[in-house]
């Protein structure tokens, strides 16, 4: 039971110094057989969230697995849309993404108008993010289906300017994203450099797939982080990397009173 807005957890969390752990669910890729354990597992280790969403998601596919998987257990599903057909109302809430690092009007404003409509009238909680996707070293699904060029992973004064853009046009969260996949992960460097300047929450994602790079990132900064790539090969990795996540709160916590 969700007793106050999601985007309002996230908020007292990062204020709070509390590091929020993702598990990022691919629809498409449920056929597995591995949905079950992952849900055990997550309610094992303190998972805060689900993000549900893919490049190639079909809207059948989503609202059987959304169904299936509030069924099973109570933490909170977010939509995280590949595309204006990836809609339900069976989700908690929904990242309604805008992408600010590339130049497709239609990720920006264009998908927006065409579903503003059935957001306006659903009960999802519709969180305005701005997406950013960081070049992961491979061509990943995001950067092809979205034709747009990833900022460079060596470019931090440019994620810095786009994110603080995103703040200032308004946007509730930065969202940094390597891609499902990538070869390489979003340096510290960079979510050190983004983080320092804005003052809502940082959610970093892609190519993660050890606790010490987990930590590492929220360390640097990150307040939320978001695994799915590594979790499908491995489910057993939620315990490490959640507890190597949230280990970061309590730390910070702590010299906060040294």
């Amino acid at each position: 039971m969700i007793t106050n807005t999601i985007y309002q957890q996230f908020l007292d969390a990062k204020n709070n110094g509390e590091k929020k752990f993702v598990v990022l669910i691919d629809p498409d890729k449920v056929r597995l057989g591995k949905i079950q354990k992952v849900l055990e597992l997550s309610v094992e280790a303190g998972v805060d969230y689900f993000f549900i969403g893919g490049s190639l998601v079909v809207n059948d596919m989503l609202d059987y697995v959304l169904k299936s998987m509030k069924e099973m257990c109570h933490i909170p599903m977010i939509l995280f849309p590949g595309n204006s057909f990836q809609l339900s109302y069976k989700a908690d809430g929904l990242l309604f993404l805008s992408l600010i690092s590339g130049r497709n009007a239609d990720l920006l404003i264009g998908k927006h108008v065409i579903t503003a409509p059935f957001l306006k009238m659903s009960p999802l909680e519709i969180i305005s993010t701005g997406y950013m996707l960081i070049d992961g070293g491979i061509m990943t699904s995001v950067q092809y289906m979205s034709n747009t060029s990833p900022i460079p992973a060596n470019k931090d004064d440019i994620a810095l300017c786009t994110a603080m853009a995103g703040e200032l046009l308004g946007l509730k969260q930065i969202y940094m994203d390597a891609g499902s996949g990538a070869k390489n992960p979003i340096s510290e460097s960079m979510i050190n450099t983004v983080s320092s300047a804005i003052n809502i929450p940082l959610i970093v994602g892609g190519g993660i797939s050890t606790p010490e790079k987990a930590a590492a990132n929220s360390k640097a900064g990150a307040d939320v982080i978001v695994v799915g790539n590594a979790i499908e090969k491995d489910p057993q990795l939620i315990i490490d990397l959640s507890k190597a996540i949230h280990e970061q709160s309590s730390s910070r916590k702590s010299t906060q009173f040294q």
